[in-house]
């Protein structure tokens, strides 16, 4: 055979430099029914002088699940900041020079593999198992048939044992922000024209498959990374009149995005922020209908804690609740004031809050912040702490607790940098679930802007937002062909993060809590703490075959 091959995990990233042999073979695994889970096959094809004609393969599942399977390529992507330089330690990044590195999961689709010398490259594998998937050890084989010949170029067996219990339903919140300015400019398309929305509907569905369950929805368009004084692309669902000083509103295409959410599978809504990033001073920028002109009618120049715009929201948000109420879908909505306040900005966003507090009682209104004098002086109820600051809200048993990351987590704590181990992306999963998380929240799944939105950016060609941020910080997916999103395989190894959460409860509940815990710090080697994350391979896939050893002892 002309071709070398060897099946790893979905933990493995790949660089074209490296050999096969650097990695280690991972030949079977455990799961449960209703789980998805990737695989990935390495290929090689030694340089051969006598024979430097290209080689075209056709992937193929032979055995029980052959039917489960969607193929993708994994892509080297270019990687010009890897990360900070005070990022650390060491050992969670694969590499810290710019270069190409493994990220893009280019959909197959049926399509062939064409294998070049000297260049390692990998297949991933890509499993989604129905709640009434066969059960057992199955035995499988991965084909590389020769697309002209038919022959098999490679073949490799591997085992999975599906266990005789279903993944529970996904009771974690996760959102991802979600933009969909990034995606009319990417595209080129008239903002909620037709294929637009064709676009935003195809982005959402892709972000409900693997787990984001919460839809941050633009209301008015959202206040977020914008340079102060400046404006991004206007998308406002919601339509806003004034005529002779009564407002009115419509709200239309906000009933089109909700179909839109239940459609493919989205459970809840996340209000866009009524108030400007980093302070709350400021209102977003909000179109309308005034005596017959359009135009903005707030922005920058409005302070927060006027009267006039407090006078809008109240009236606006009576509306809204009105609507959704009537919908049946009001119960669906969290709400947010402003992003990232600090300590400093404590007083402002106290007053903001204050505009809309009343009316909003009995919703949850949340923010990121790293401040727990938002809690503890009781401005903030749900606050959602960055992971490298939340030991004290779970020191205070805050309840209902979220945590978040972004660029600024980038020290020992677990993030989905490209640059990083798959490890250090996966280990969140044990995390929330010691720390009984209900909700996690990251702010890029398709951001293709620059810092402050102050220009679009090509996520191919910089996924760092104009060296802004270590890449991979800016978006989970990519802009496709035809408007389609293709993953990345941080969006997916992140998935299995929330699937490993999901089974350890449900070893929970046949066992105990105690029970769970213990038998993965035993594996962890120390107590799991959110700036303590696994860098070896080896122990996360043991602790999750734990997991499932549990489960299948007691079910």
């Amino acid at each position: 055979m002309q071709i070398q091959t060897k099946i790893t995990s979905s933990l493995e990233k790949a660089f074209l430099d490296q050999r096969i042999e650097d990695f280690p073979t991972f030949s079977s695994l455990s799961v449960l029914r209703g789980e998805r889970f990737s695989l990935q096959c390495l290929y090689y094809r030694p340089y051969d002088e006598g024979n430097q004609s290209l080689i075209f393969i056709v992937p193929e599942i032979e055995g029980p699940l052959a039917p489960y399977v969607t193929f993708h390529r994994v892509r080297s992507v270019p990687v010009a900041k890897p990360r900070f330089k005070s990022s650390g330690p060491e050992e969670a990044f694969l590499r810290t020079a710019p270069g190409l590195y493994p990220d893009l999961l280019e959909p197959m689709d049926g399509g062939k593999l064409n294998v070049t010398h000297d260049i390692l490259e990998s297949l991933w594998m890509e499993f989604s198992l129905p709640a009434d998937a066969p059960t057992g050890v199955l035995a499988n084989k991965l084909i590389l048939r020769n697309y002209k010949s038919g022959e098999a170029e490679a073949v490799e067996p591997f085992t999975v044992e599906v266990i005789d219990a279903v993944l529970p339903k996904q009771t974690l919140k996760v959102t991802q922000w979600f933009y969909t300015d990034c995606l009319a400019h990417t595209y080129g398309t008239k903002v909620f024209s037709e294929r637009h929305w064709e676009i935003i509907e195809r982005f959402a569905r892709m972000a409900s498959e693997h787990g984001i369950n919460l839809l941050l929805t633009p209301i008015f368009t959202p206040p977020l990374d914008t340079e102060i004084g400046g404006e991004r692309l206007t998308t406002q669902l919601v339509d806003v009149k004034r005529t002779n000083g009564r407002y009115h509103f419509s709200f239309k295409k906000l009933d089109r995005w909700i179909d839109m959410c239940d459609r493919v599978g989205i459970e809840y809504l996340e209000i866009s922020h009524l108030f400007t990033q980093w302070g709350a001073y400021h209102a977003p920028k909000i179109m309308a209908t005034v005596d017959g002109e359009y135009k903005q009618l707030f922005g920058w120049e409005t302070d927060a804690a006027g009267e006039e715009y407090g006078a809008f929201l109240r009236t606006f948000l009576r509306s809204f609740l009105a609507h959704m109420k009537k919908r049946g879908d009001d119960r669906r909505c969290f709400f947010h004031i402003s992003d990232e306040p600090t300590e400093e900005q404590l007083e402002s966003y106290k007053k903001a809050k204050a505009q809309v507090k009343r009316i909003l009682k009995g919703y949850p209104i949340m923010d990121a912040l790293s401040s727990f004098d938002f809690y503890k002086k009781k401005v903030c109820d749900l606050p959602i702490p960055a992971s490298d600051h939340i030991d004290p809200f779970i020191k205070a048993k805050v309840p209902n607790l979220w945590v978040y990351y972004c660029c600024g987590q980038h020290e020992h704590v677990s993030n989905r940098f490209i640059a990083q181990r798959s490890t250090t992306n996966r280990s969140i999963g044990m995390q929330m679930y010691k720390y009984s998380i209900v909700g996690f929240l990251q702010w890029g799944y398709n951001f293709y802007n620059n810092q402050y939105s102050m220009a679009p950016i090509n996520p191919y060609l910089d996924a760092s937002g104009g060296n802004w941020v270590p890449a991979g910080d800016t978006y989970s997916v990519y802009p496709g062909q035809d408007g389609k999103p293709y993953p990345s395989l941080r969006l997916l190894v992140f998935e299995e993060a929330i699937a490993d959460m999901r089974a350890m409860l449900l070893a929970e509940r046949l066992t105990s809590r105690e029970t769970v815990v213990q038998a993965i710090e035993e594996i962890f080697g120390s107590e799991i703490t959110f700036k303590r994350c696994a860098y070896d391979a080896d122990i996360l896939l043991k602790i999750r075959a734990k997991v499932n050893e549990i489960i299948k002892e007691n079910i």
